[in-house]
């Protein structure tokens, strides 16, 4: 199936989408969601516009056949920050030959644009489902922004962005990250609502936007960190840290984890390390100190009954790393959590 696509707007894009493959489409909030469960596919789409001409676009969605959209850029030609974070999809640039087709696969990165007048081509596979989230910037409104700072940013990628006129096409495919994917899955699972819900949002999506540029940075000068590790196993280390983070009070080391796991100590420390820069240890004893302070701050527990259920057996060791974390104590983060606001 082949979508042609020709829009003006992020916005555009989804009601052409509809258009082809059918679904509804909601407003709420500023947030418009393409809803579809039909023949064709089923899953969501939706997109968000923020000012200085930043607009994020997410599929949730399985399609049950193979589809390509073609992306006319005479209209509508931004930058792409794209991540894959399950399934996997693939592109070329309108000049290309289908031999030249590259893969995005899960937990990676792309930055792509295109050159004005030119085609994109995304393809999209049969019966897998996709989420994928991309940030598209328009150049010219985001260049109008005082705090943007594009100076900042590596050549390469400075020049994409001062390329106003888009006489160039650019492609970068990063390396796997689950930096990435921990923080779109936190974009995914803001259940706020009305204003507060569109500020957390867009926080995150600017969060997410400069993981992008930070890890673009680091390839550009050679500062990413080699790694032996299979993406099997790199989701294997992101499964445990779900599983700690969810977890904390649970008895874990690292002999323990190499054993459920199947993976080597070594190679859990050397992933741990690629994806939370942290060894194994530094890692669990993390995830328990933001779980302790978020009870101390959220309920009435007790400092004692805090260290029970994260996990610890010993208050002063708590209180200790707590204060070193945080630079202040559990007794007074907790006093300072209970101080009325003076109106």
């Amino acid at each position: 199936m082949e979508i042609n696509i020709n829009a003006k707007s992020t916005e555009g894009i989804v009601k052409q989408l509809q258009q082809a493959i059918g679904g509804t489409i909601t407003e709420r909030w500023g947030e418009y969601t393409l809803t579809v469960a039909n023949p064709i596919a089923n899953g969501n789409i939706r997109f968000m516009a923020f000012d200085w001409g930043i607009n994020l676009l997410e599929y949730d969605i399985t399609f049950f056949e193979e589809v390509t959209l073609i992306m006319d850029t005479s209209e509508y030609n931004p930058i792409h920050f794209t991540y894959c974070l399950e399934g996997f999809c693939r592109h070329r640039f309108g000049y290309q030959s289908e031999e030249e087709i590259r893969t995005l696969e899960q937990f990676q990165s792309v930055i792509i644009t295109s050159r004005h007048g030119g085609y994109n081509y995304g393809y999209f596979p049969k019966d897998i489902k996709l989420a994928i989230n991309v940030i598209q910037i328009n150049r010219k409104a985001f260049l109008k922004k005082r705090l943007s700072a594009v100076d900042a940013l590596n050549k390469k990628l400075y020049e994409v962005f001062v390329d106003e006129d888009h006489e160039n096409v650019y492609a970068h495919y990063g390396s796997y990250d689950l930096k990435l994917a921990d923080k779109i899955g936190a974009l995914r699972k803001v259940r706020t609502k009305g204003m507060v819900r569109i500020m957390q949002v867009e926080g995150l999506v600017y969060e997410i936007l400069s993981l992008h540029i930070f890890q673009h940075n680091k390839a550009v000068n050679n500062t990413m960190p080699e790694t032996s590790l299979l993406r099997r196993e790199l989701k294997i280390v992101r499964k445990l840290a779900n599983q700690i983070a969810n977890n904390v009070s649970k008895d874990y080391s690292l002999e323990k984890l190499s054993r459920e796991s199947g993976l080597s100590q070594a190679k859990l420390q050397e992933g741990f390390k690629l994806l939370y820069t942290r060894t194994v240890t530094e890692y669990i004893r993390h995830a328990r100190l933001e779980e302790a302070r978020d009870y101390i701050r959220n309920t009435d527990m007790s400092i004692s009954e805090v260290v029970y259920t994260i996990g610890f057996s010993s208050r002063s060791y708590f209180s200790k790393i707590f204060k070193r974390k945080y630079g202040i104590s559990p007794s007074e983060f907790q006093q300072n959590v209970m101080v009325p606001l003076e109106i």
